[in-house]
């Protein structure tokens, strides 16, 4: 995927599950805890990558290892922000990490949230 491509794919993945979010009635008035997830089979790119985004000043979580469906190993981490649930916010944060990954040669495996009560 070009930079286009990827840019767009994750407008469209932040716009969906904003979305049902919203549908399923989270709440809307208060701060979400985002986790942008970063992977690579590479674990000392990680490590790098992971002090890189703790020097930009992101809150960065233990890398882990997982086990694909392949069998292959890979590792993993995240970083933690705390957003209102807005699509350009949260896509505008998303540009950023697609960056520090591409800056750092892993792989921006899109982000995540919780419910809100």
């Amino acid at each position: 995927m070009n930079n286009e491509e990827q840019l767009q794919h994750w407008l469209e993945h932040t716009q969906a599950l904003i979305g049902e979010l919203v549908e399923d009635g989270t709440n809307e008035e208060v701060h979400h805890t985002i986790e942008h997830h970063f992977a690579s089979t590479d674990f000392n790119l990680l490590e790098q990558a992971a002090i890189t985004a703790f020097k930009m000043g992101y809150e960065v979580e233990e890398p882990e290892e997982a086990e694909l469906e392949s069998g292959e190993k890979v590792f993993a981490f995240d970083i933690s922000t705390e957003q209102a649930l807005d699509v350009e916010i949260i896509f505008d944060e998303t540009k950023k990490m697609l960056e520090l990954a591409k800056l750092t040669k892993v792989d921006y495996d899109g982000w995540g949230t919780y419910f809100e009560e």
